[in-house]
């Protein structure tokens, strides 16, 4: 079974080198052959989904209306949860690594489930949000870990490589 990698954070955001850096990690993963799943709307998750095409990989979209129009142009499969924000634990369980790149109060949302679930978390560290405010932290007692902290691209992939070769 292909190994899915969740990314979440900024739904909107005009900072340049934060969506030419999520593109650029979408390229990475997808040529490493993991599968792209964002909550499929804009921001990040339309440039992690551009990266991704550009390297032949497969995108999937878990989005908070009933509407599959609502995907970005990116998107392979888009599901349409009509949910709303509680559709964030969805992109979430579906990961096998949760990626935050900034991020706001719906990324925060994310961050937390993925703690309640035992998801091992990579927060990008350089774009501010809640992917920098929680980065080498415990959000709470629960677990023993910490979020894991990455600067680059390369250091993002080559924790993600870690983590799923630990899994395997």
């Amino acid at each position: 079974m292909r190994k899915v990698i969740s990314i979440i954070g900024d739904s909107s955001t005009d900072n340049e080198e934060e969506l030419k850096f999520a593109e650029k990690l979408g390229e990475m993963l997808a040529k490493r052959g993991y599968v792209i799943l964002t909550g499929g709307r804009g921001g990040i998750m339309e440039a992690v989904c551009r990266g991704a095409k550009k390297a032949g990989g497969i995108t999937v979209a878990v989005l908070p209306s009933t509407s599959k129009d609502e995907a970005n142009p990116f998107v392979d499969i888009a599901i349409p949860t009509g949910l709303g924000w509680a559709r964030n634990q969805i992109v979430v369980l579906g990961g096998d690594v949760i990626i935050a790149i900034g991020g706001k109060s719906g990324t925060l949302s994310e961050l937390a489930y993925a703690w309640m679930y035992d998801k091992r978390i990579i927060a990008v560290v350089g774009f501010g949000g809640w992917s920098e405010k929680l980065a080498e932290k415990s959000i709470d007692d629960r677990r023993e870990d910490k979020i894991l902290a990455a600067k680059t691209v390369d250091e993002v992939v080559r924790l993600v490589d870690m983590i799923i070769e630990n899994k395997s």
